[in-house]
């Protein structure tokens, strides 16, 4: 057997680990480079892999759930992180949610330990010239290093804010104010072994004129200002938008969104609240708690004033609060081939949310498929595409085949996949349907391109 190949991963986020793990797990030599600690960024706050900088949720865990399939996707695939993500769960009903601090040293304990990855605390501040290289550098990317990239594609660079949840201590929650409940009183009969028990969310509810009055507040409080001049431009993501933009599209947005009461009864009176505010666990000891669907790029002091108004926040104690970040991303209908390879440069991979794809699940199923590609070109053999039925391969047609002048980040849902033969009328039967061709089209394809992790 002769050497084996070297594959280069630039940054060590959730797209970088599955793409170094995937290229050392088939036979490469993998150097994975991440610049952090001795150059930060504006979210990260240590120096650890996979370190999750925003929510603590991966989303759904069940396979009627795009994202829940995309997840049963990647671990067919040889995913080092769903495993670790299972080890560091926190309850958070049918969602996979983990502990953050206890998720990236796992993560970075499990990556140093693998004989074929080597970690190299280096910032890259151009796109290298030996191939092949995985680039999964993440939303902040530096800016060297995106110049250089833009310059290689281009296609120039796509931006948007993404923003981040306070977080508070459950200490200072009131729970004679609160409930726990999640709203679906359901068990997960086909969710990862993660599922734990429905009370999984504190809930704080609101009555018509407590959600008035924080409304009002909400809508006079005042916002940070911009650090650079064309931030004030620049679009916020759908998914991502902060709760203060909400309410300004209309006093019932918030009612009818992230503060909808559905399936949640207030047992101190038997009834549906207005509203509710629900805060989902971050830590394994359940000590601290994010305000759900509260990205914000409100002033600190506004703030704790504002979020204060919240029934059972009175004296919540911030251990975390909002904050917001530009992303940085390429428009991949012109830069990118559906294997993550650059049209301009073969042999450069680009993986993660630098490909335009949002969401950890979805960063780090590109991942795998960009570390998989840069080791089957390395070995002489042609980079592979996933079935369009699979939610993967839906991500990178998406990725290539959408109109750049429409283009814009994408969550994995089922909109993106190709319809059903026949047609499936109910929502649910639909959704299963939808999992078993997935799945089947992917084992099919992985038996055919001898993707079962021993194809070096």
């Amino acid at each position: 057997m002769g050497p084996r190949p070297l594959v280069t991963v630039v940054g060590g986020g959730l797209a970088g680990v599955e793409a170094a793990w995937a290229a050392a797990t088939r036979g490469a030599q993998a150097l994975l480079y991440e610049m952090r600690p001795g150059q930060r960024t504006p979210a990260h706050q240590t120096g650890d892999l996979a370190e999750l900088v925003c929510s603590n949720s991966l989303k759904s865990a069940r396979l009627t759930n795009a994202a829940g399939l995309l997840k049963a996707e990647m671990a067919r695939l040889g995913s080092v992180l769903l495993p670790i993500a299972r080890e560091c769960a926190v309850p958070a009903g049918e969602a996979l949610a983990v502990d953050p601090p206890l998720f990236a040293s796992t993560v970075t304990d499990r990556v140093h330990q693998h004989p074929e990855i080597t970690v190299i605390r280096q910032e890259v501040t151009e796109v290298p010239e030996e191939t092949p290289v995985v680039l999964a550098t993440g939303p902040l990317t530096s800016d060297s290093l995106a110049n250089s990239l833009a310059e290689t594609t281009g296609t120039g660079l796509l931006r948007f804010f993404d923003a981040v949840a306070p977080t508070v201590t459950l200490e200072s929650i009131d729970q004679s104010q609160a409930f726990r409940a999640s709203r679906r009183n359901r068990s997960m009969e086909d969710a990862a072994p993660a599922a734990v028990q429905v009370e999984d969310y504190i809930n704080c509810p609101m009555s018509r004129e407590e959600y008035d009055a924080f409304l009002a507040a909400l809508l006079e409080a005042e916002q940070a200002r911009p650090h650079l001049p064309e931030e004030a431009s620049t679009p916020f993501f759908e998914a991502c938008i902060p709760v203060e933009e909400l309410a300004r599209r209309g006093p019932r947005t918030l009612a009818y969104g992230p503060l909808r009461p559905v399936g949640l009864t207030d047992p101190r009176t038997g009834r549906r609240p207005h509203a509710v505010v629900q805060l989902r666990q971050q830590d394994r000891a359940g000590t601290l708690w994010g305000l759900v669907g509260f990205q914000t790029r409100l002033r600190w002091p506004d703030q704790k004033r504002v979020f204060r108004m919240i029934p059972g926040l009175q004296q919540a104690e911030f251990v975390r609060y909002g904050v917001m970040h530009r992303n940085t991303y390429l428009c991949s209908p012109e830069a990118l081939l559906p294997t993550c390879e650059l049209r301009a440069r073969p042999g450069i991979f680009v993986a993660g949310q630098l490909t335009g794809v949002e969401g950890y699940v979805e960063s780090a199923a590109i991942g795998i498929l960009a570390g998989l590609n840069a080791v089957r070109l390395a070995s002489g053999r042609t980079p592979v595409i996933p079935p369009p039925e699979t939610v993967l391969g839906s991500l990178c047609r998406y990725l290539t085949e959408t109109d750049p002048k429409v283009f814009a980040p994408m969550n994995a849902n089922y909109a993106i996949l190709p319809e059903l033969s026949p047609r499936v009328a109910d929502k649910r039967a639909r959704a299963q349907a939808h999992a078993d061709r997935s799945l089947a089209a992917l084992g099919a394809w992985m038996k055919e391109e001898r993707l079962d992790g021993s194809d070096s």
